[in-house]
């Protein structure tokens, strides 16, 4: 019997909120099934994540490089494999891939309804475009497959999940599900600019403790750190519910959960808003894959990269991965091949691109405006950390010339990866100065 199979995305969730107070319920899903402790994005960037996720492409082969771009027309979408295979596909919460911004104002449904043939092939929709569009940390609104206004009232990571539970509990059992339940949270909400917890638990989280990597340098971490771990919290808690939906269901024995994030969240640390940036805080992510064949109580703590989902998830259904897909299948992974680093591209406040090694993040960006261009043909380098001496990326390394050959190996590394995601060989130029943050 092919298993269902729920892909549960958080977003803006840094890897060090994963542990068993803050998410006791996804930890445990961790315990039975495998925790990936280097889980990386490959595009700190909400739409983009999502269009490699969509596509198993790179941003640059997906076409999906910045926020605002849709779906291309002329990649076959990951829920289409899962429909020709006798799944039931659904999708809840936030899309981001159906307005058309870039080059000039298109196409735009960004707080309406999204055609049918922009939601990536998805049979059954309870969703928005841009979720933090259409509503707050508290009430709004999602569309149904006809395109109807569906209101809710209360916390919204709340009222997402109540949708994925009524699609459980409402669907055709005859067939296995693919289900995308995708929450904002913790996500800041964009015209506040500001998370939004319960109101009933941010207290509690005042005094937590400040990762090291924010704590170095100058941000918005104190104020708003309680709000985003209680919306964590939160989330956790309706992971908790969603599990108890399938075990009343009778199926939750044949389901395999993943969980896991678009990018991580360093609160103005590294540039003047909480992503596109290379370091750990906006690109190392929480990964847990539970069920099937994840159901192993296991602790992995290799590389691993958002990009490795897409063929994962065939897999885990027995279904072909196509060439075009980018990523390896955590399955194979886990049994006898690791990565030696990920790739990251970065879009929007740069033109940069990455390697993250166990030993060492490597970096680049172009003199382009990343809001204008998506690639280049020159880059400069750009930051070097040291990781093992510096794993909260206080000290940039980048001219330092006892680094010299670190530094030419990485760069190797990084056009080989370059290439390998089908971009043109670049040009590495030597940095131009230090950057200090």
């Amino acid at each position: 019997m092919r298993p269902n199979i729920i892909f549960y995305f958080s977003d803006q969730q840094r890897f060090d909120t994963l542990n068993s107070e803050l998410m006791p319920n996804v930890w445990t899903l961790g315990e039975e099934g495998v925790r990936f402790t280097k889980s990386f994005t490959c595009q700190p960037v909400c739409g983009p994540a999502r269009g490699c996720l969509q596509t198993g492409e790179y941003a640059t082969g997906c076409g999906c490089f910045w926020n605002g771009i849709p779906l291309p027309k002329d990649k076959k979408p990951l829920a289409e494999y899962f429909n020709e295979n006798g799944y039931d596909t659904a999708y809840i919460g936030k899309w981001h891939l159906a307005s058309d911004r870039y080059p000039k104002i298109g196409f735009h449904c960004e707080a309406g309804p999204v055609p049918e043939e922009k939601r990536g092939g998805y049979k059954y929709w309870r969703a928005a475009d841009v979720l933090e569009f259409t509503s707050h940390g508290y009430d709004g609104y999602v569309f149904d497959n006809d395109n109807n206004k569906i209101e809710f009232k209360g916390y919204r990571a709340d009222c997402i999940n109540d949708f994925a539970i009524e699609y459980i509990n409402s669907r055709n059992k005859d067939k296995p599900f693919f289900m995308f339940v995708s929450q904002l949270e913790p996500h800041h909400q964009n015209d506040r600019g500001h998370f939004e917890g319960p109101k009933e638990s941010v207290e509690k989280y005042k005094d937590y403790p400040i990762p090291g990597d924010l704590s170095a340098f100058s941000g918005n971490y104190k104020e708003e750190y309680p709000d985003y771990l209680a919306a964590i919290n939160r989330i956790d808690e309706n992971v908790g519910r969603l599990i108890e939906c399938l075990k009343q269901n009778g199926e939750y024995d044949n389901t395999v959960i993943i969980y896991t994030s678009d990018h991580g969240c360093h609160f103005k640390t590294r540039n003047l808003e909480y992503k596109r940036s290379p370091h750990d805080s906006c690109t190392h992510t929480p990964l847990v894959i539970g069920g099937g064949a994840f159901r192993r109580g296991a602790v992995y703590d290799g590389l691993v990269s958002l990009i490795d989902l897409p063929p994962t998830l065939l897999d885990i259904a027995n279904i072909p991965i196509p060439e075009n897909f980018k990523g390896v299948s955590l399955l194979s992974q886990l049994d006898s091949k690791k990565r030696d680093c990920v790739f990251m591209q970065i879009s929007e406040s740069q033109v940069g691109r990455a390697v993250r090694t166990d030993k060492y993040l490597y970096s680049v960006r172009s003199l382009g405006q990343g809001y204008i261009c998506h690639s280049a043909r020159v880059y400069y380098e750009d930051y070097l950390y040291d990781l093992k001496n510096d794993p909260d990326q206080k000290n940039n390394l980048v001219k330092d010339e006892r680094y010299a050959a670190v530094r030419a190996k990485l760069k190797t590394k990084l056009i080989a990866e370059m290439v390998s995601a089908g971009e043109k060989i670049p040009e590495i130029r030597p940095a131009r100065f230090v950057r200090r943050k």
